[in-house]
């Protein structure tokens, strides 16, 4: 009789729990910026933007850097000697432009050289002064250029007839100017730096922050979220949205200053801005914080609405506060803008634009950023709270208030 050994059962294996997600923000984070990356139309209006810049300080390098040569025709010695003198003024404006002297025998061959076009003006003397002979128009600067060698040699003529010097006919006739509010293409270029912090401000809020919301709000509609919520906290959703976004939104405001910097250092016009870079440090600073704001508010926006026809009409207000930040940068001056600079999110352009043409003890920007920063601070938290008990409640569109009644 033939004994069979027991059979030894081998026990089950027993499934391990999936290990908790770690610092599961930073992930959500990173699948909004590769999202985002792989984005067609982000890429496509990106590179556009960015093109713009290109050509317009390409455009700018190439005026300033124009000049232009005029030719002046002539039929006497006197009226070379107004010529030359007249390209002494011009020469030193620093602007590169020249005036060449061309003489002919008579008033008759100066004016056939215009004709011809071979030459810009003629210059010729009359019994009552001086005539500026042009074919079809004659250039402002030139025209003034040559009146003002005309009188400069007028003077002198009629100065040694009457047996005296220029100088003592002129003794007490210089004009000096004198600016209470600075250099005036200065000023112009603080105009153009505060309607680019504006612009860049007002283009990354809408851009970013309706693609927040717009993400949330079709992961609510998709369920997506419910799936999201077993694996991770909500607030970690929320959190891991408004930094994956914010850093997107810096990473292009930095991309966009790059390059613009870069354009202006191979113009050589780097330097004539450098005053600029100090508001500009304090522009990215003041968008971070501004931004993160806007980002968690934007993020509760979409939790609330149930279609996209919610998300647009509750979308005013904080668009509106984007506009009223955009015109505080481009329009206010004096104490409206002081003001605007200390309201939080509208100070994130206000007080950039108001360092470019104010030399502000550092105590007001510090003061402005630490307000504007404990306001993003509560907004995040309240964001939090309503994302909490809002993105998990389809089928009805909620109101703040509605979404802090609802359990979390």
């Amino acid at each position: 009789m033939t004994t069979t050994a027991p059979r030894t059962q081998t026990p089950t294996p027993v499934a391990e729990a999936p290990a908790a997600v770690q610092r599961p923000w930073l992930v959500v984070a990173v699948r909004e910026v590769m999202v985002k990356l792989h984005d067609r139309n982000f890429l496509i209006s990106t590179a556009i933007t960015l093109a713009m810049i290109a050509a317009g300080i390409g455009l700018s390098a190439f005026l300033g850097a124009r000049t232009t040569d005029h030719t002046v025709a002539v039929a006497d010695d006197l009226g070379a000697q107004v010529a030359a003198a007249a390209h002494e003024l011009v020469a030193a404006d620093d602007s590169g432009d020249s005036v060449e002297v061309t003489e002919l025998p008579d008033d008759a061959a100066a004016r056939a050289a215009v004709e011809a076009e071979e030459a810009d003006v003629a210059l010729l003397g009359t019994d009552d002064g001086w005539t500026v002979v042009g074919r079809t128009e004659v250039d402002e600067g030139l025209a003034r250029v040559l009146t003002e060698a005309v009188a400069a040699a007028v003077l002198e003529t009629n100065a040694q007839a009457a047996g005296t010097t220029t100088a003592e006919l002129t003794a007490g006739s210089t004009v000096t100017t004198e600016l209470l509010e600075g250099d005036a293409e200065q000023a112009e270029m603080q105009r153009v730096v505060g309607f680019v912090f504006a612009f860049l401000f007002y283009m990354a809020a809408i851009v970013f922050g309706m693609a927040i919301a717009t993400s949330v709000l079709e992961e609510k509609q998709n369920r997506v979220v419910e799936i999201l919520a077993t694996a991770i906290p909500i607030r970690q959703l929320l959190y891991g949205k408004v930094v994956g976004n914010s850093a997107l939104a810096l990473a292009q405001v930095a991309l966009y200053a790059v390059v613009g910097l870069i354009g202006l250092n191979l113009t050589g016009t780097a330097g004539e801005i450098g005053w600029i870079l100090s508001a500009s440090g304090w522009f990215i600073v003041f968008f971070i914080v501004g931004f993160t704001a806007l980002a968690s508010v934007f993020a509760v926006l979409g939790s609330l609405a149930s279609r996209s026809e919610d998300l647009q009409s509750n979308t005013g207000p904080v668009l509106g506060v984007i506009m009223v930040a955009v015109f505080a940068g481009i329009f206010a001056k004096g104490t409206p803008l002081a003001v605007a600079s200390y309201i939080p999110v509208v100070s994130s352009v206000a007080m950039p634009v108001r360092m470019l043409s104010h030399d502000l003890p550092v105590w007001e920007p510090v003061l402005s950023l630490a307000i504007t920063a404990v306001a993003a601070y509560l907004l995040v938290r309240l964001g939090e709270r309503v994302y909490q008990r809002a993105v998990l409640q389809g089928g009805t569109a909620l109101t703040w208030r509605q979404a802090l009644r609802l359990e979390a």
